[in-house]
């Protein structure tokens, strides 16, 4: 029976990566390979994987910067899979946000059940966090839950999975005012996110799904506390 995750490799050294792609293809895993960092930053958008393996040594950039981009939009499990093994280089990664440290070199065993491990984490926290309604609407605003989609007037509006999940954590919360503190802690979590990347956010959902952003009529802020999404 073959597995439906799909793997990403980010991995400049190709024996390493076709080691590993022919491991998790054994495994019936789907893969995919990137081998600088800028194109992982451009796939992981793109296919959006179920769990990326991360090198930190990568030609164009240190994988660490990696990591930070694609943290500020998704929380896709991350495996950072190094030959550094320094104490602090792994706190360092795994305060930014990876899921788990493997060193090289690695047996295939402790592999495969770091990934298992990782996927059934994020399968539990999903469905943890899964709203009680099935959808939200007010106004010209409409939330699909189950299918994760967003309408304005009966529109679809594209969101990243981040601005998702700040409008779907407002809507679940409507008529609440939601300090920043807590927002951040709920999309980012401890390691994660400031108030100038939740600003930045924000100020992207508004230009989505706001007639006029300088005068929003759905999220609203509290000034000196946080935001509110209308009930």
């Amino acid at each position: 029976m073959k597995n439906h995750a799909k793997i990403f490799i980010v991995e400049d050294e190709r024996v390493i990566s076709n080691f590993i792609t022919a491991l998790l293809t054994t495994s019936q895993y789907t893969t995919l390979v990137a081998a600088t960092g800028a194109e992982a930053i451009e796939m992981a958008a793109e296919h959006n994987p179920d769990l990326i393996l991360l090198d930190l040594g990568l030609p164009d950039m240190d994988g660490m910067q990696v990591l930070h981009r694609i943290r500020e939009w998704s929380d896709v499990p991350i495996i950072v899979v190094s030959a550094r093994q320094d104490e602090q280089e792994k706190v360092e990664a795994l305060d930014a946000g990876a899921n788990d440290y493997v060193t090289k070199p690695f047996g295939n065993s402790e592999l495969l059940a770091r990934i298992r491990t990782a996927l059934r984490q994020h399968i539990r926290l999903g469905s943890l966090k899964e709203p009680a309604a099935s959808s939200f609407s007010v106004g010209g605003l409409f939330i699909d839950y189950a299918k994760r989609r967003v309408q304005v007037e009966g529109k679809s509006v594209h969101l990243t999975p981040i601005e998702y999940k700040i409008v779907a954590l407002l809507s679940q919360n409507a008529g609440k005012v939601l300090t920043r503190d807590f927002m951040i802690q709920q999309i980012w979590g401890p390691f994660g996110g400031d108030n100038q990347v939740l600003r930045v956010n924000m100020a992207n959902i508004r230009r989505k799904i706001e007639e006029n952003p300088a005068d929003p009529r759905f999220i609203l802020t509290e000034v000196g506390v946080g935001y509110r999404m209308i009930d």
